[in-house]
């Protein structure tokens, strides 16, 4: 969606934008090309990602800033480049969230259902040491911490059944080191009580848009969203973007399941609490408290102006050029004083 999201920042000359996720970097290009003269930051934390920044830098000297990191990383990153760790300096600052194309086609990433490698899925690769892999927290995390990740992060109905399922395969088969493994696993565990079947007879079923979806996605999606810590990043990454947009600067973000754009949205709409997205709207939020309603008001008063009513998805034609976008919504608003 990089034509909207160009039409949405009007850059103009001399202006700083701050590309939140770089990826392979479309999106870049397309607002730099849009407006000569302007300058964009461009933050990724998959180091693949960022090796593609520099060398998009070097096509225009002095206009691109490469930065290796999370959002939660941004203000010490930031705090590297003269004269860009300002407050409210920003014209716009866009989010693209999710895996990238590049992340899902690499199989050694561990991030694809459809191609065996594995079962990695850290987007930062090896940068971070420390950081678990998705096969080393399945060979040692508990069954209940492991049916709250699925259901929670996957929105996974049959939670309690796959947990069990991956828990006893590593106990009486091995460790789950790919990601045919572990869709295998889940498939078989999701077929078993069935009629008309065999083990693969229930290997695919249907989102929430009735198209075709792998059993296993949603199990892949809570691993993924676990090992990145990606909600929490979001949410961060929300509450930069209202510090260093200047008024009247203007948020872009394409988001590609709900988790994702409920933080977008609770932001948005102003229904935070200490700096986190509620996870229902404030008046909402306890049946125990009760404020005045100017008092009330107050606290439900919004950093932002939403430029869209309502989200936007990709046209039929985008889709059919890139099926993965069919799942895109964006939302784009305007940093109010």
């Amino acid at each position: 969606m990089a034509t909207e999201t160009v039409k949405f920042f009007e850059p103009q000359r001399e202006q700083v934008f701050i590309d939140m996720t770089f990826g392979a970097g479309g999106h870049t290009r397309a607002l730099l090309e849009a407006a000569p003269g302007s300058k964009i930051v461009a933050l990724d934390r998959d180091p693949l990602a960022h090796r593609l920044a520099c060398e998009m830098a070097e096509e225009f000297p002095g206009r691109l800033i490469p930065l290796l990191g999370r959002f939660s990383e941004l203000p010490a990153l930031l705090r590297t480049v003269e004269g860009f760790d300002r407050q409210r300096y920003y014209n716009g600052i866009l989010f693209d969230f999710g895996c990238s194309s590049m992340q899902f086609d690499e199989a050694a990433r561990g991030f694809s259902l459809s191609r065996d490698g594995p079962l990695d899925m850290r987007m930062d690769k090896d940068r971070c040491p420390d950081q678990l892999s998705a096969a080393d927290i399945l060979a040692r995390i508990q069954e209940p911490d492991l049916v709250r990740i699925l259901k929670v992060y996957g929105e996974e109905k049959q939670a309690k059944k796959i947990a069990r399922a991956i828990v006893n395969a590593r106990f009486t088969i091995k460790r789950i080191e790919t990601t045919a493994e572990l869709a295998s696993i889940v498939a078989h565990c999701l077929s078993q009580g069935e009629t008309g079947g065999g083990p693969f007879a229930h290997d695919f079923r249907q989102d929430k848009l009735r198209r075709p979806a792998h059993v296993a996605t949603k199990t892949f999606q809570a691993l993924r969203i676990f090992v990145n810590n990606e909600l929490n990043e979001i949410n961060y990454g929300m509450v930069l973007a209202k510090h260093l947009l200047r008024t009247g600067g203007k948020l872009v973000t394409i988001a590609f399941h709900s988790l994702e754009d409920t933080i977008v949205k609770r932001h948005l709409t102003g229904h935070v609490v200490d700096d986190v997205a509620s996870k229902v709207p404030l008046q909402y939020i306890s049946h125990t408290l009760a404020h005045a309603t100017d008092t009330m008001q107050e606290m439900m008063k919004p950093n932002w102006k939403q430029i869209n009513k309502h989200v936007m998805v990709p046209t039929d034609s985008e889709v059919a050029e890139n099926p993965r976008s069919r799942s895109a919504k964006l939302r784009a608003a305007v940093r109010l004083s």
